[in-house]
């Protein structure tokens, strides 16, 4: 079953969700109707520029400070074709490496290890293997930016694209702080440029709840949002986390983290040289 090391790829990049997005009904659409004067005066509504923009940023792009993290997870992934609920380990060692285990059944399917140089990831039902640098990976989620860092940002639920203040504009109201790019934002890599269309939503504790990317020349598009943050060691982490991916390649992967823990532990990573090395296109 080759679809466990793209799953496993996939799911390296990212950690997932329930999403948040969901109440906004029909209900709600009639009561605006019928008291449209006074929702028009609605702060939820009205947004307004940010006074405070350093605590903002200061907030929002300085990274926790932490050693290793284990994460257990329910996995979901949605591609078209029926694939188990799986239970996932993560662990993440700060600026070295991100190792995931994932199991159906009880019964060990995959296993993989991102660092700095790229990522790693081996298919126990079908004895494949793949080792393959980033440009594999931002492949398979229709970007051309990911790298180590941003993996581990995304996993832990940090902003995890550039933002500025000439490029972006800051708004508050009372859900929380928008910031929405006033200039396409252009990502030079060695493979291709690409431009975004970027827009990001955080709670009203600065909490990170979705980031949008559009490609502007393509109808690729990622959309990752993350909810029910709680303190975990002095650390404010999502329990969920959904990743939508569109465009050339359409899937989506929901991950309910229901654990974490600060200890150190093993990550045992190698292949049998029974299994083969293969290339997914």
């Amino acid at each position: 079953m080759k679809n466990w090391i793209p799953l496993l790829l996939l799911l390296l990049s990212l950690s997932s969700c329930k999403t948040r997005n969901a109440a906004k009904n029909d209900t709600g659409n009639a009561r605006d109707s019928i008291t449209t004067t006074e929702d028009n005066r609605n702060p939820k509504d009205v947004n307004q520029p940010v006074r405070d923009k350093l605590t903002f940023y200061e907030h929002v792009l300085i990274p926790p400070k932490f050693d290793q993290i284990k994460i257990d997870s329910k996995v979901r992934v949605e591609t078209g074709s029926f694939v188990p609920t799986l239970d996932a380990t993560i662990y993440i060692e700060n600026d070295k490496k991100v190792w995931m285990n994932l199991r159906a059944l009880f019964i060990n399917v995959a296993r993989g290890i991102a660092t700095p140089d790229g990522i790693k990831g081996q298919d126990k039902t079908s004895k494949t293997y793949i080792d393959s640098d980033f440009e594999y990976l931002n492949n398979l989620l229709n970007v051309n930016f990911i790298d180590y860092k941003s993996l581990e940002k995304i996993l832990l639920g940090r902003t995890f694209v550039k933002i500025s203040d000439s490029q972006f504009t800051l708004t508050q109201n009372a859900q929380g702080y928008k910031m929405v790019s006033n200039v396409n934002q252009k990502i030079v890599t060695d493979e291709k440029t690409r431009e975004y269309k970027i827009a990001l939503q955080y709670d009203t504790n600065y909490d990170l709840l979705s980031v949008n990317l559009k490609d502007v020349l393509s109808p690729d598009e990622l959309e990752i949002s993350y909810s029910d943050w709680n303190e975990y060691n002095g650390i404010r982490l999502p329990q969920n986390v959904k990743i939508i991916i569109k465009g050339s390649k359409s899937s989506q992967i929901l991950l309910e983290n229901t654990k974490f823990d600060f200890s150190r532990m093993e990550t045992p990573y190698s292949v049998p040289s029974s299994y083969k090395k293969i290339e997914i296109k």
